[in-house]
């Protein structure tokens, strides 16, 4: 279970009836944003409450009526998901910094600049976030933060996400080796051996990780693989 000293207030207020769970923020904000958490990570108790600081329990009654049931881990589950976060400042600013982490991560992998063809560097998204002054909403997913962030920065810099499609070939001596390790980096959507033991594939990933696949391929082959983008896929 969360400790005490963590956790925050998540409330839920229908018909005059207000319902509060102790949670863990970090992840009742994963929860939100629809991942599976399992509630012994989320809820500090496993209480629903009418007034949390006053450690004042809500009747099964009331839990009937709002919610049809008197199970707390769907009810609290309801709570987290459709009710209000109450965080602290510190809470809130340590969440967004994660956050706005995440958000350039993300948009580093995906994004590529279209006058060239190459990713963005990290420190340049970083920057023209900074610039278009993006506001990185703590209660917003990383999927809601990148549509917003992409509309901000599209003046400031070139942007485009993208997936490309990659054909490697890789020589007989690496490739049982390399097979394995390519495919857990894209989609490999279409392979083949050849007669001399090499091996050929066409990969899809983001765009925006072109750099890393070709180094994940010159180590493997030890610069001998062949590589060669095929197609180019816009995304938003």
């Amino acid at each position: 279970m969360v400790s005490l000293d963590k956790a925050v207030v998540a409330r839920f207020v229908k018909g005059g009836e207000h319902f509060e769970v102790l949670v863990d923020p970090e992840n009742a904000l994963s929860m939100r944003e629809g991942h599976n958490i399992d509630m012994d990570a989320v809820l500090a108790i496993e209480e629903i409450f009418k007034d949390a600081s006053k450690g004042e329990k809500a009747s099964d009654e009331g839990l009937k009526n709002v919610f049809d049931t008197t199970d707390n881990s769907a009810i609290a589950k309801r709570i987290i998901i459709d009710g209000e976060l109450h965080l602290t400042a510190q809470q809130r600013r340590k969440i967004q910094e994660h956050k706005r982490k995440e958000l350039i991560a993300t948009i580093a992998a995906n994004a590529i600049n279209p006058q060239t063809g190459l990713p963005h560097p990290p420190q340049r998204i970083e920057k023209a976030l900074e610039e278009a002054k993006v506001n990185v909403d703590p209660f917003k997913s990383i999927d809601e933060l990148v549509n917003i962030a992409l509309k901000a920065i599209r003046p400031l810099i070139p942007i485009r996400f993208e997936e490309v499609d990659v054909a490697v070939k890789i020589p007989a001596h690496y490739a049982a080796k390399s097979q394995s390790a390519i495919q857990r980096f894209g989609k490999v959507s279409k392979q083949e051996w050849q007669q001399d033991g090499a091996w050929i594939g066409v990969v899809r990933f983001p765009a925006g990780l072109q750099n890393d696949f070709y180094e994940l391929v010159n180590r493997l082959s030890r610069g001998e693989a062949e590589t060669r983008i095929i197609t180019r896929k816009g995304q938003k």
